[in-house]
């Protein structure tokens, strides 16, 4: 699967007293469908994953999907703290035709979580998994990050695909780039115009081939049942390495001049436009025009996102049309006065 350009990071709505609220989810996932980002990633850190059990977060993916444009590669975060766990995820998004799975480092035995325990672990998971896995490391959080070292050596595994790297640290994203160079290359299905082709775009195809149904099946005397003319869509073939997306809003620029392919993005949730702007203009190979960009939202993601987290991207989101509403206990809402900045700091970040 091809992973290039923006991925918000989308929030997980919740009713006021901390039931899902999946009408909104599904509102929200319309219209990032309009949005011209590359896809979508569901489940991660910034959709409170750790704040849902297994029922609610199959019908949180489950949501996303069926809301999802079909031209939106859909990540879905399924990381738990036992492979096991995680596989059971896994193959529940496989059958959503999610794109790839997003599976984060386990760490509450943290200790224990030495360089064979990580390789024994995502190892077991890309054996099994039936669709391809990016690691996912986020010290923020997790307090473990993915040695180099180990990253290198698990990007020989045929069915990991590439990391989400949220250190902030361009510089590692640059020591990224180089140790998984020679990593095996993929050959990976694409858009005519070289934009992923999603399993769901695939599927359409397929459905559509499908509902030509002879009149000899439906019985004596009745017609045959012909859909409307399908326009198939081209593909293409592309061979696609390990590939390094970074997590870091304030550093998008920096990261994609540095080798990566694209950024999956919190502060995306609630300013999707002005976070592809900055991949549209580096993509244009116009560093300045980047630059400006990156500039223009760097102090905004460092307020909102970097002091506020989650409250504060939800916040935003109803700010900018998006449904954010309040996270999950024991996060709590923005009081007024944290608001008051929030706003001040999306002041040119409107949609």
């Amino acid at each position: 699967m091809l992973l290039e350009g923006i991925f918000p990071a989308v929030t997980t709505p919740f009713h006021p007293d901390g039931s899902l609220y999946l009408r909104k989810l599904e509102v929200n996932v319309e219209r990032y469908s309009r949005a011209p980002i590359s896809g979508i990633t569901v489940l991660g850190s910034n959709g409170e994953a750790v704040m849902l059990d297994d029922e609610e977060s199959r019908e949180t993916l489950r949501t996303a999907r069926e809301a999802a444009s079909p031209q939106k590669v859909l990540l879905a975060g399924v990381g738990r703290e036992s492979a096991v766990s995680t596989l059971k995820l896994a193959e529940f998004a496989a059958e959503q035709q999610y794109d790839a799975l997003l599976v984060r480092t386990p760490n509450y035995y943290g200790p224990l979580m030495r360089p064979l325990e990580m390789l024994t672990y995502f190892r077991m998971i890309a054996d099994r998994s039936p669709l391809p896995v990016v690691l996912y490391s986020i010290p923020k959080f997790t307090k473990y990050e993915l040695p180099v070292e180990l990253v290198a050596e698990l990007a020989q595994h045929p069915n990991i695909i590439g990391i989400k790297d949220s250190s902030g640290n361009t510089e590692r994203i640059a020591q990224l780039v180089a140790a998984t160079r020679n990593a095996p290359k993929r050959t990976t299905v694409v858009t005519n115009v070289f934009t992923a082709f999603t399993n769901r775009m695939l599927l359409e195809q397929a459905l559509a081939d499908a509902t030509f149904v002879p009149a000899d099946v439906l019985g004596p005397g009745a017609p045959a049942v012909v859909a409307p003319p399908v326009i198939r869509a081209a593909t293409r073939t592309k061979e696609v390495g390990f590939q390094v997306l970074t997590g870091s809003t304030e550093n998008v620029k920096e990261a994609l001049d540095a080798g990566a392919s694209g950024a999956v993005l919190a502060f995306g949730a609630c300013a999707p436009q002005a976070c592809q702007e900055i991949y549209m203009a580096w993509k244009d190979n116009d560093p300045a025009l980047a630059a400006l960009k990156q500039e223009r939202l760097r102090e905004a993601s460092r307020t909102v996102a970097g002091k506020f987290g989650i409250p504060g991207i939800k916040f935003a989101c109803d700010l900018n049309g998006y449904y954010g509403g309040v996270p999950r206990v024991p996060l709590l809402p923005l009081n007024a006065e944290e608001q008051s900045l929030v706003v001040k700091a999306m002041a040119d970040l409107r949609n």
